[in-house]
């Protein structure tokens, strides 16, 4: 078993890598289930569906007025971005994930004791493709 620390991994939305504001990123997939069963069965039948997903990202702000995530993220809002997550950092053969998705959201945190921190999700729009770099 080859165990991957997280510090390697690289985000990067279009072509900015935002690796160094980013704390935490999660990719979640789903499919739709449509429910299938017909008279006589004694158990529900499914069929697959349509695929989904979202992307979620977190981090620490960075007052930076043209790199940082608010001058990036927020003009971003509404808009279909491309995506690539990279969870075992750059390199030859290490696996990527591209796709489209729209940003949903950008929010910031203020907590009294502790450092402001943003928080962006997008929603995948179509297939996510995982390749080896």
């Amino acid at each position: 078993m080859a165990l991957v620390h997280s510090r390697v991994t690289v985000v990067k939305i279009g072509s900015t890598d935002i690796s160094q504001y980013t704390t935490s990123s999660e990719i979640s997939r789903k499919a739709d289930s449509h429910d299938v069963t017909t008279y006589g069965k004694s158990a529900h039948v499914y069929q697959g569906g349509l695929l989904d997903g979202t992307v979620k990202l977190d981090g620490l702000y960075d007052s930076t007025a043209t790199t940082g995530p608010r001058a990036l993220l927020e003009p971003l809002l509404g808009t279909t971005v491309t995506f690539t997550r990279r969870p075992e950092g750059t390199g030859a053969g290490f696996p990527q994930d591209v796709g489209s998705a729209v940003v949903t959201s950008y929010s910031e945190s203020s907590p009294v004791a502790d450092m402001v921190k943003w928080s962006c999700e997008l929603q995948l729009s179509d297939t996510v493709t995982t390749t080896a770099q």
